[in-house]
Order: C-alpha cells, then sequence, then structure tokens
C-alpha cells in the first residue's frame, strides 16, 4: 500500500512509496519500494536491514536500488549501431562520456493491480520509443515476500511495438547486514571469471579471478575499492549465489535465476552516511552489451521475457 500524504511533509523525492509486509518463520518482514527507477528503498526481517537506504529528500544516491532497463550498466560514448544506422542515447554519465543504467532511471513506475494489505506489488513504466533506442517496451517489477526465498524480485520485459529489440535486464540494490560496517562482512562471490574495463570501465576482455579480485573462498571487504563484473558464475541447485557474511554469524544472500549471468561487484565510499558501501548488481548482460553483443537478447514483437532474483537473509554456511 502507498504511504498518504500528510499536513505540510513534503512528498519523497522519489515519488510514490510502497510497502509490503509478510509475518516469517524468522520475523516480521518489511520492504518499501519508491516510484522512481522502481527502486528498492528498503528491506528488513525482524527489524535487521538488509539493504542501503536514503533520506527521503534524496535521489537514489550511486542508484541505489534502482532497477535497470533496457540495459544495465554502460554504453560506450552512448552510441550502438543498429542494420548500419549509428544511434546516440542520452549521455547520462558526464564525466565518462557514457550511457548509464538503462532509460527508466527517472521515470515513475505505476502499480499494475490492487496493491492494498498484500506481500506483493507489481509495478511497470512503459518505455516509448526515442533517439538511440527506437522500441517500445514494457518493463515490469514484482516483489514479493516469501518464507524461504525472502524478497523476491521478478523482472519482466514485453515489447509491444512492431519492431524486434535488443535488450538487457539489471538491478543495483545495496546489501548490509544491519549495523555491522561493512568493512567487518565477509564478502563471496561465485565467480570464475573477471570482465577487465577502460578507464571508462567500458569492457576490454576476460581474465581468470586472481589475488583481490578471487571472492569465492569469502575475503573480509575492508578497505577495498572495486568497480567490476563477474561471470563464469557458479549454479547451485539452479541458482547464482553471492553471500555477504558478518562475524556473528549471519549472512545475506543475493540469488539469481541463471538468466542473470553476471553480476556487478561496486565497494565504495561514497555513499552518503556510509563509510564503505557494496552493490552486487545481478545483470543479463554486462557493460556495453549493445555494441558487444556478449548477454544480448532480442525480443520479438508481443513476446516476454523474464527473469528473478532476491536477497535473501539467513545464517553464514
Amino acid at each position: 500500500m502507498s504511504f498518504p500524504a500528510t499536513g505540510a511533509v513534503p512528498s519523497p523525492a522519489t515519488g510514490t512509496q510502497y510497502q509490503i509486509t509478510r509475518q516469517t518463520p524468522g520475523g516480521r518482514a518489511e520492504a518499501r519500494i519508491a516510484a522512481l527507477a522502481g527502486g528498492l528503498r528498503s528491506y528488513s526481517v525482524a527489524g535487521t536491514g538488509y539493504v542501503e537506504t536514503y533520506p527521503d529528500t534524496s535521489l537514489p544516491p550511486s542508484a541505489c536500488g534502482i532497477l535497470l532497463a533496457p540495459w544495465p550498466n554502460r554504453v560506450a560514448g552512448g552510441q550502438w549501431t543498429l542494420d548500419g544506422k549509428v544511434q546516440q542515447l542520452d549521455i547520462t554519465e558526464p564525466s565518462r562520456g557514457n550511457a548509464s543504467h538503462g532509460l527508466l532511471r527517472n521515470t515513475g513506475y505505476r502499480p499494475a493491480g490492487d496493491t492494498a494489505g498484500q506481500d506483493s506489488l507489481t509495478l511497470q513504466a512503459e518505455i516509448f520509443p526515442q533517439h538511440g533506442y527506437p522500441f517500445h517496451l514494457i518493463h515490469q517489477v514484482t516483489y514479493s515476500l516469501d518464507d524461504d526465498a525472502g524478497l523476491r524480485v521478478r523482472q519482466s520485459l514485453t515489447n509491444v511495438g512492431e519492431d524486434r529489440a535488443p535488450f538487457a535486464l539489471g538491478a543495483h540494490p545495496f546489501l548490509r547486514i544491519g549495523s555491522v560496517p561493512v568493512e567487518d562482512l565477509t564478502l563471496t562471490v561465485a565467480a570464475e571469471t573477471r570482465i577487465t574495463a577502460d578507464e571508462r570501465l567500458i569492457p576490454v576482455g576476460r581474465e581468470p579471478v586472481a589475488g583481490d579480485y578471487d571472492f569465492r573462498a569469502g575475503r573480509r571487504i575492508g578497505d577495498q575499492a572495486l568497480d567490476s563484473a563477474f561471470t563464469g558464475l557458479e549454479l547451485a541447485e539452479g541458482q547464482h549465489r553471492h553471500r555477504l557474511a558478518a562475524p556473528d554469524g549471519r549472512s545475506v544472500t543475493l540469488w539469481s535465476a541463471p538468466e542473470f549471468g553476471y553480476v556487478h561487484v561496486f565497494l565504495t565510499d561514497q555513499l552518503p552516511g556510509r563509510s564503505r558501501a557494496v552493490a552486487l548488481e545481478p545483470m543479463t548482460a554486462p557493460a556495453n552489451a549493445l555494441n558487444s553483443g556478449e548477454g544480448l537478447r532480442w525480443l520479438d514483437p508481443g513476446n516476454s521475457f523474464a527473469a528473478e532474483w532476491g536477497i535473501r537473509p539467513g545464517l553464514d554456511g
């Protein structure tokens, strides 16, 4: 259900806020979702928060919690070629000269169906044909609370236009475990390959994980900074799983369906109010997929694509 506006309290900068709740074996689970970019504002179980949040007066810092469609990450120079014709997207990352994180970052999502008093919420937003991306699509997301899966997120894309459209999907959640300093968390990323990138963070190659980039056995985050994509992801019971673990044994897992064959790891000291923060971003393709074709899918008119990921609290191991 949405939070009503009261008195002189200003509306949140991210628009209408929606809350879903469920009583689970682990305690009361709650998630808050913003209209802007369909973004995840908070998720907690029994009072412990498992994602980073931000003030109502702020836009999502560092893309905190937003959904990414019809591409995640970056398009080099905002340019790609369609049927021999160069397409020019708006440059939304001026510091590196790229088009970043799709076309819905500044779009408000709207409910698709009744949302009152439920433990799930479906929102959708429309991608209209435009310069740089002449296709007509609808991106839909369902957030739901589950006793076993934790917070489940189902993203889908439907082609309502007349032309076959290229796409990839992703999301940008920042994970945490309550008030435990992120520096003290152990990060496990079940990936064999790191995608190397240039100074614009555009992929230029790949290499086996090693040293500071090998998180397969778990590494304490400490003061490490990282902004890199990984692939060659391990499948366990049909899911990719990456985990943060606290010294007291609590953990939180980012899980995703096989379609999300890439995960971008962003370790930063730039999230307001936090000395260190970690984003684990499930993606169906890496950066610059519109040019490289890696992981890129094409959607025929009238067809849909859907895949799931989620955030599951638990105990380490």
